[in-house]
């Protein structure tokens, strides 16, 4: 019975140094949402001010904000990035009542604009904003899941900034550039290397993104993030869930403490219980954790944009 009791004090000890050895491992101070507590309920003892998801009216009169909902019609159309002249395939998104409405850049991922992708594109519009999907993987005839990275479509998505400009239905006199895995990549260099964040880009948001050169090396991959983060002026609003890969959540958390030191106005939220696709994965495979994430980081993306970007209706 002591063995049995001693066994059990040692596996209890393994258990809490595992969990110590965790929590020293993954550094917190960057998100904005503490998530991961382990062989403990979840808790966030932050004074209420700080706490950014508050809302008074909700917890103390019950009342739930009413989303934006907005039917959506899509369009196919091209334009040319005039870097080397490519023809770029794109979806537009838009709701269907007239009128017009604030833009936006969406960047897909290594998976390319594939159909569970292109929903993300109309979950944007259905809140009241004219979305610009570009497909740079068919521009240059790229498989989709690409291991290497191929800089000339940087250009091509660059170029998508003046084409959603130039649609009569956009409202907005800058864009804001939202994106996910790769794409956060491409909407970084549209950001800083293509210098629109002086002049057309009003603010980033980021699911999950790669924020290194794809084809940097590999040790460049874990233990670093690209320069170009650190020249990123615009607010950025970036979402991850809590089993995110290592590597990937390691460069994004480290990414936000030094954009946080260098007092850029920069936000990471990190979903408790998902990890990497929670918007985008499959029905046959997604948790109740995936919806709940799915649904709030979609309003808070509408929100942020909202904020950089104004609304030119009542109904925005």
């Amino acid at each position: 019975m002591t063995g049995h009791f001693i066994g059990a004090v040692a596996a209890l000890s393994l258990v809490a140094a595992a969990a110590s050895a965790q929590e020293t491992a993954l550094p917190g101070a960057a998100a904005d949402t503490v998530v991961g507590i382990t062989l403990d309920q979840p808790s966030n003892t932050r004074p209420r001010s700080e706490k950014f998801w508050w809302d008074d009216d909700w917890f103390d009169r019950g009342l739930l904000p009413v989303p934006v909902n907005h039917t959506v019609s899509e369009r196919a159309l091209t334009y040319t990035n005039p870097d080397d002249g490519t023809e770029v395939p794109a979806m537009l998104y838009r709701p269907e009542a007239e009128g017009q409405y604030p833009g936006v850049l969406f960047a897909h991922g290594r998976r390319g604009l594939d159909p569970l992708v292109r929903r993300l594109a109309v979950r944007l519009a259905a809140r009241g904003f004219v979305v610009l999907a570009p497909d740079v993987y068919e521009a240059r005839f790229l498989e989709p899941f690409p291991i290497t990275h191929d800089p000339s479509a940087e250009g091509d998505m660059a170029a998508g900034v003046d084409a959603l400009l130039a649609q009569p239905e956009v409202s907005s006199s800058k864009v804001c550039l939202v994106s996910h895995t790769r794409g956060g990549f491409y909407a970084l260099r549209v950001a800083v290397d293509r210098g629109r964040q002086a002049d057309a880009v009003a603010c980033y948001v980021g699911f999950y993104p790669h924020l290194q050169d794809p084809n940097a090396p590999e040790p460049e991959q874990v233990y670093r993030y690209h320069p170009d983060v650190d020249a990123l002026e615009i607010p950025a609003l970036i979402f991850i869930g809590e089993y995110e890969q290592y590597q990937r959540r390691r460069s994004i958390e480290t990414a936000v403490s030094f954009m946080k030191r260098a007092g850029r106005d920069v936000r990471l939220i990190i979903y408790p219980g998902v990890g990497r696709g929670f918007d985008f994965r499959d029905p046959s495979v997604r948790t109740f954790a995936d919806d709940l994430a799915t649904k709030d980081s979609n309003l808070r993306t509408a929100d942020f944009i909202r904020a950089h970007l104004g609304a030119s209706c009542s109904e925005c």
